[in-house]
Order: C-alpha cells, then sequence, then structure tokens
C-alpha cells in the first residue's frame, strides 16, 4: 500500500507541474503576442484614446510625428499634399518646427508656399499649425489655402478695377462741370460741355448697373425662377435693344427663324446675355456691314443642347486676347472700347450667365475676318410644340425662311429682317456661322 500510495502521490505531483508549466507557457506567449514589434510602434495604437478619431473627422491635412521624427499617422491629405514621403516629413521647414515644439512644448503657426507634386502650376499657400500630443508626439495640422486665397486675389482686382473704372467718368463730370460754371456767358460752349457731360453720365450709370448685374448673377440662382423661354424671343429683344446703333451704322440685322426651339432659365438673364453678345458685335462692328444672329438644335448624350450664334464682321479678335475676353473689365482695344461706351464686363457677365444655367459661351475669330460667338445651353425639352419635326439638323429647303426678295435661304444662313445693306456698300462676305 505504501508503494502504491507513493506512485500516485509521484504521479499527483507531476500533473500539477505540467499543468503549471502549461499555464506559465501560454502566459508567456500572450506577454510575446502583446509585446509592440518594430513595425506595430508607428501604428494608431500607439496614438492617445479618441486621437484617432478626431483626426479622421478634420478637414486639415494631419500628420503625428513621434520623438524620432517619424510619422505614427498621416491623413489622406496629408499624402496628396505630399507632405509625407517614405513615412517621413518631406517639408524641411514643418520638420525644424515639430522639433522646435517638442523641445519646448510651444504651440507655432507658420504660413508657407509649398510646390506642387507635378511641379508645374502655382505653389500651394498652406497655413502649418505644430502643437504638442502627449509627452513624446508632436501633432502637425495644415489648413490648405490657396482656394481662398485665389478668391480674395479676385475680390481685391475687382475692387481696384471697380475703383479705376469709376474715377474715370466721375473726374471727367467734375472737370466738365468746372468748364461750364467758367463758360457761362458763353452758350456754344456750356452746350458742347453739357453734351459731354450726358455722355460720361451714361457711362456712369451703364458701368454701375453692369456692376450691379453682374453681382447679382454671380449670387442669385436662375433656377429658382426657371422657365421655358422662346430662343426667338430672345433674338427679338436683342434686336430691339440694338436696333438705333445699328440704323446709325447701317449696320443690317440677320437672323434665322427657330420657332421651335427653347432654353430652360431665367429669362431676364438669358435676354440680357443675347443682349450683350449682339450689342457687341453692333459695337465693333464697321458700318455697312452685317451681324448674324442664328439659333439650331444640337444632338448631345445629356440631351439636346440649343446654340444662339451671334456673327459679326469686325475687326477680329487675336489668339492671345482670345484667352482673355471673357474676364471681368477685359478689353480687347480699351481706346475702342472707351469710344464704343464698352465697360469691360459685359462678356464677364455673358460667361456667368450660361455656366449658371449649365452651358457655356465660347468664341471663334479671325483677325480681320470677324468673330462669332456661340452661347450653349440645355434644351427645355417639355416646351417643344408637339407637331415639331424631329430633324435635328434643322429645317429643309422648302421650309427654309425667305429673304424677302423671293429666295429661299438655306438652314443656318442668316437672312436680313431689317433694312437691307445699301448697294453702294463694299461687298464683304460674312463670316460662317461656325457651331
Amino acid at each position: 500500500m505504501d508503494v502504491n500510495a507513493a506512485i500516485a502521490a509521484a504521479s499527483a505531483i507531476g500533473g500539477v507541474c505540467t499543468g503549471a508549466a502549461a499555464v506559465l507557457a501560454f502566459r508567456w506567449s500572450e506577454r510575446e503576442q502583446a509585446r509592440p514589434t518594430r513595425t506595430s510602434l508607428h501604428t494608431e495604437a500607439v496614438l492617445p484614446p479618441g486621437v484617432d478619431t478626431v483626426l479622421s473627422v478634420l478637414r486639415s491635412s494631419a500628420v503625428v510625428l513621434d520623438e524620432g521624427d517619424t510619422v505614427v499617422k498621416a491623413s489622406s491629405a496629408a499624402y496628396a499634399l505630399g507632405l509625407v514621403r517614405g513615412g517621413r516629413l518631406a517639408v524641411d521647414r514643418m520638420l525644424q518646427m515639430a522639433r522646435e515644439t517638442r523641445r519646448d512644448g510651444e504651440i507655432r503657426q507658420v504660413e508657407l508656399d509649398l510646390p506642387r507634386r507635378s511641379g508645374r502650376g502655382e505653389p500651394l499657400a498652406v497655413s502649418a499649425r505644430v502643437a504638442p500630443l502627449g509627452s513624446r508626439l508632436v501633432l502637425l495640422l495644415v489648413e490648405d489655402l490657396t482656394e481662398a486665397r485665389r478668391i480674395e486675389a479676385v475680390r481685391r482686382d475687382f475692387v481696384a478695377n471697380v475703383s479705376h473704372e469709376l474715377k474715370t467718368p466721375v473726374g471727367a463730370l467734375s472737370l466738365l462741370s468746372e468748364a461750364v460754371m467758367d463758360a457761362a456767358d458763353d452758350p456754344e460752349a456750356v452746350n458742347r460741355f453739357a453734351g459731354r457731360m450726358q455722355v460720361e453720365a451714361t457711362r456712369l450709370t451703364s458701368l454701375v448697373q453692369e456692376i450691379i448685374d453682374l453681382s447679382r448673377v454671380q449670387n442669385d440662382d436662375p433656377l429658382e425662377d426657371a422657365e421655358p423661354v422662346a430662343v426667338d424671343d430672345l433674338v427679338a429683344e436683342a434686336i430691339d435693344r440694338c436696333r438705333h446703333p445699328a440704323n446709325t451704322k447701317q449696320i443690317t440685322m440677320a437672323t434665322v427663324g427657330a420657332p421651335d426651339l427653347y432654353v430652360w432659365g431665367h429669362r431676364g438673364q438669358l435676354a440680357a446675355a443675347l443682349g450683350n453678345l449682339v450689342e457687341n458685335a453692333v459695337n465693333y462692328s464697321p458700318a455697312r456691314t452685317r451681324v448674324g444672329i442664328a439659333g439650331r438644335r444640337v444632338p448631345a448624350p445629356g440631351g439636346d443642347l440649343i446654340e444662339i450664334s451671334v456673327t459679326d464682321q469686325g475687326m477680329g479678335i487675336s489668339q492671345a486676347d482670345r484667352e482673355r475676353i471673357f474676364e471681368r473689365f477685359y478689353r480687347v482695344d480699351p481706346a475702342r472700347s472707351r469710344a464704343t461706351g464698352g465697360t469691360g464686363l459685359g462678356l464677364s457677365i455673358v460667361k456667368h450667365v450660361a455656366a449658371s444655367h449649365g452651358g457655356e459661351v465660347t468664341v471663334w475669330s479671325a483677325e480681320g475676318q470677324g468673330s462669332t460667338f456661340t452661347l450653349r445651353l440645355p434644351e427645355a425639352g417639355s416646351a417643344r410644340p408637339s407637331d415639331r419635326r424631329d430633324d435635328a439638323a434643322g429645317t429643309s429647303d422648302a421650309d427654309a425662311p425667305d429673304d424677302g426678295a423671293g429666295h429661299r435661304v438655306p438652314p443656318g444662313e442668316p437672312y436680313a429682317t431689317t433694312t437691307p445693306t445699301p448697294t453702294h456698300a463694299t461687298p464683304h462676305p460674312a463670316p460662317e456661322v461656325l457651331p
């Protein structure tokens, strides 16, 4: 019995030892798995609780650096800006700020210009803010100020241009009023100066009105009061607006009838845009020439478009000027613009109206041959007459309008709707109305 008891006791002790060894091995395995590795030292696990969540919702680009200047955490925007490359902060000035903040614990902020990753284009304007994050980490927040700077520059230029443009007629009115006072005893001089004052007052009124129109176009949503607008009505309104200066210069206004074309948008803004194009064509065309206005439907993948083209026989626009003519206050020929009363805002208004209506305005021009401005707008499909022919190419020759002399005009060619060009005018064929 004593031998059996000894064997049993030994077995029990061996089992206890085996179990204790197994428990110790399991504990050691868990400890090894929980121990941070070289790669896990630079993951989200080292961040204080909640920091990762906060960084994920920030609009700014975020970068967290450890005591060795290694990137622990970086947002996708930081990579997009080129702040982080190869696990390191790529901007030396920001890296220096991070080291200084880690040393003294002070928050630092600076604005920098960074080159774009592509190496082309204007540099990026950013604001960098560095702050300590716990005892070992440093947080870098970078905000992209490029768009804000651009908008501020546009606003600043606009104010400067408006001030300059307003000073000219206001100064002229001041000088003319003094001249009238000095010439009080000379009725002829008073009448001459008074006429000049009326011209400057008209320029000032037009400038102020176009500034108001441009501000309204930029701030208002045209789709709030949108309605189907007939292209024929817009063309008729534009012609009425320019009839007097056209008759004065003996310019023939020619149109192509389009009774079934409708666009969707704000009638007042659309009329102002087309009116500006026609007015420019008349003002910059030589006497006894022709201005053509043509409308047509153009098939497009997202829905048919309506093209309204205004063609003149003026001096044309150079390639360099064509890239800038839609800028505010830009004039191709400043001296000629002042003679015609131009403010440099008309085409800018056209551009904003087209963009706010989901369309665009383009220009074709050749020096000495004239210009064609084309306004493209989405068609108001629901406003089409039910009996309209579904022929996107336009009307047939049989349905072409009459030019007033019994001749049919091919589709796309303007026909005269006002007084024809005098017979003594020099023949000068109008440029083709380009799509």
